[in-house]
């Protein structure tokens, strides 16, 4: 750095063992401090008293995927209401009462006797009104007032045929309840244009050859047209999140879930302790239901949305059972909703005072991790066996559990340290989880702002050209002339849809998944649908426009499989070959003898002669693991190496 040059960094606290006497500690008064450094001391400048300090120097960046941030589960009111059990939500079988439902049943109740006596009555039968029959004119204003009710009341009908048809219920009911007011809409407003084209409009413009009616006709028409075309634009935009949601989480949530049925079935009581009623636990209650005459209760998994909220929970037989291709939109929405709202939680707590312990940072995963191996293995013994974990679950489950952990599926057996590890993970991927799908949220809503941008501009065209106001030739015109610009600014749109193409369709990861792009291996923080916040190696930020990411070759290694690796080393040409097989097998049986870190299928080889006086040998080996974990990878790798080097000495070859 040269010596005119000025560096500012910001530095995450605490702010341990200072090694610059440049430093310099700004207290913002909110526990945060900034540590300023300057590379020239000439540049210094005193602080006047009538100066400000920048609101910048104020604001600490923290980073989603910390422990400071864990837990912070957003609790937020769906638009769409809160989600039962059912299919079919109770919020569509109860409307809400408001003023505008109550003048419409005034309106109804006043124009349905008034319309029976204009047509019972010969009186008032023949009666006109303005050239018109006095009936025709109460039919639209009943129509006016009352038509939204009365579409309500057909959408109702559609319901009950649809759930008389429990796969077509599963399918459809869930868009029937999205689309519900703009379904309501469209037949509102399409009785009001049958009733004024054939009832009013007609005669009306026969006797009085009135351009206004006319006029009246082709605004409701543009309506009508507007609606259907809304109608179908929010029908496609529902149901591609929905099978974009489907295809791509549903695996990582059921996962998810079952972690979390695990995590509360053995930090609670034995089985033999639980009321033995119809059903299993159900995930996402988040309470215990007690039994005041036996004292005893009944175990639900999954923490609640809300404390004082009927229970949304899904049982683990329900979750057993699901599948992508039987699971509904609404079950889905609740398996979302679920991750997305509630935090990891235990029931050791929860039989003992009736509230589920949250788990919030990775210290009390690991605290919840010690009472769970305390409250599973036996008195006196140093690992949990099947044996220990049936007495909390079925045999079934009890096998799926136990290859869960470490080494678990091989020896059976589950150490300290492997539940540890097993909890930790289990937090980290409930994290991650529920931050892309809250991301993946905020991309839908924000491409759903584009999609109506777009949609409006094709509405405002269409109802252009029913009035009448836009000729062909000019709409003609128009569209050469956008042609030309969408030429001119055609990067700038290849800029704005080519990411949406590679969050949707290509989608080559999510928050918390480490990546390698270039050479560089960074963690994905947050998923936007311009741009993606990376975390290096130093936690430093690193944001990348999507539409380049499209360009790049990215290797993700939280979806890859159980990954290789090397290490190379020398020794003196001169080492007896004796010393050599030795080494060899010595190497080889040291990594046979921990199978939990590595597979048997090692080779050791070697690969050429270095300055000619030493060999160059590559040990080859497979990791049980992946390199999401690069924390771990290095670990398991350093006592490896220390392991070859203690070989190398115990021969005599270093």
């Amino acid at each position: 750095m040269e010596s005119g040059d000025i560096s500012v960094e910001i530095v995450e606290l605490p702010l341990e063992n200072p090694t610059s006497e440049s430093l310099a500690k700004v207290d913002t008064g909110d526990n945060n401090e900034v540590a300023r450094c300057s590379s020239n001391a000439s540049f210094q400048r005193t602080q006047r008293p009538f100066q400000r300090q920048s609101s910048l120097l104020k604001v600490k960046t923290k980073s989603r995927l910390m422990d400071h941030t864990a837990g912070k589960f957003v609790e937020e009111e769906e638009e769409e209401g809160q989600l039962v059990k059912e299919d079919l939500p109770q919020v569509m079988k109860k409307e809400r009462k408001s003023l505008w439902v109550l003048l419409q049943w005034v309106g109804f109740i006043l124009m349905s006797p008034a319309l029976i006596s204009s047509l019972t009555l010969p009186s008032l039968r023949m009666k006109n009104l303005w050239i018109l029959e006095l009936w025709k004119w109460e039919i639209l204003v009943l129509v006016v007032l009352s038509g939204r009710l009365i579409s309500g009341w057909i959408v109702r009908i559609i319901v009950f045929f649809i759930e008389m048809n429990f796969l077509l219920s599963k399918r459809v009911l869930y868009f029937v309840y999205a689309l519900r007011n703009i379904v309501k809409n469209s037949l509102w407003m399409v009785m009001i244009l049958i009733v004024w084209q054939y009832l009013i409009g007609k005669k009306v413009v026969k006797e009085t050859n009135s351009n206004l009616v006319r006029l009246v006709a082709k605004v409701l028409v543009c309506v009508v047209v507007s609606l259907m075309v809304w109608l179908v634009k929010t029908l496609l935009v529902k149901v591609l999140a929905s099978s974009f949601h489907k295809s791509t989480y549903f695996d990582r949530i059921l996962d998810s879930l079952f972690n979390q049925y695990v995590i509360e079935a053995l930090s609670g009581p034995p089985k033999n302790q639980k009321i033995e009623e119809e059903g299993k636990g159900i995930v996402g209650s988040g309470k215990i239901r007690k039994s005041l005459q036996d004292k005893t209760s009944t175990l639900f998994c999954l923490a609640s949305r809300k404390e004082d909220k009927k229970s949304w929970g899904i049982s683990i037989d329900e979750l057993h059972q699901m599948n992508p291709k039987n699971i509904s939109a609404w079950n889905m929405k609740r398996l979302m909703n679920i991750i997305q709202h509630d935090p990891l939680s235990t029931l050791d707590k929860q039989i003992e005072d009736g509230k589920s312990t949250k788990i919030k940072t990775e210290l009390e995963a690991k605290n919840v991790a010690k009472r769970i191996f305390e409250n599973v293995a036996k008195l006196g013994f140093g690992n949990i066996d099947l044996e220990d974990i049936e007495r909390f679950m079925g045999e079934d489950e009890a096998l799926t559990t136990i290859s869960l952990f470490e080494n678990g599926s091989e020896s059976k057996k589950i150490s300290k340290l492997a539940v540890k590890n097993w909890v930790v993970n289990a937090f980290r991927e409930r994290r991650a989880l529920s931050l892309t799908l809250n991301d993946t949220k905020t991309a839908v809503e924000r491409l759903h702002r584009v999609v109506n941008v777009l949609v409006i501009i094709i509405i405002a065209v269409i109802n252009l050209l029913i009035l009448g106001i836009t000729t062909g030739k000019v709409f003609l015109v128009v569209i050469t002339q956008v042609l030309v610009l969408a030429f001119i600014f055609g990067d700038t749109l290849k800029a704005i849809f080519q990411p949406i193409i590679f969050i949707f369709i290509t989608h080559s990861f999510d928050v918390g998944d480490r990546c390698q792009i270039d050479g560089v291996q960074m963690v994905v923080e947050e998923i936007g649908i311009l741009n993606t916040i990376f975390l290096g190696h130093d936690n430093e930020k690193i944001i990348i426009a999507n539409s380049v990411l499209a360009s790049k070759a990215i290797c993700n290694f939280y979806l890859s499989p159980d990954m290789g690796d090397e290490i190379e080393f020398c020794v003196p040409i001169a080492t007896p070959v004796e010393k050599i097989d030795m080494m060899e097998q010595k190497i080889l049986s040291s990594i046979k003898n921990n199978k939990k870190h590595w597979y048997p299928e090692t080779e050791v080889v070697c690969k050429d002669i270095e300055d000619s006086n030493n060999l160059r040998f590559k040990v080859s080996l497979k990791h049980r693991m992946n390199y999401q974990d690069i924390k771990e990878r290095g670990k398991r790798r350093s006592h490896l190496l220390h392991e070859i080097t203690n070989i190398l000495r115990e021969l005599e070859i270093i």
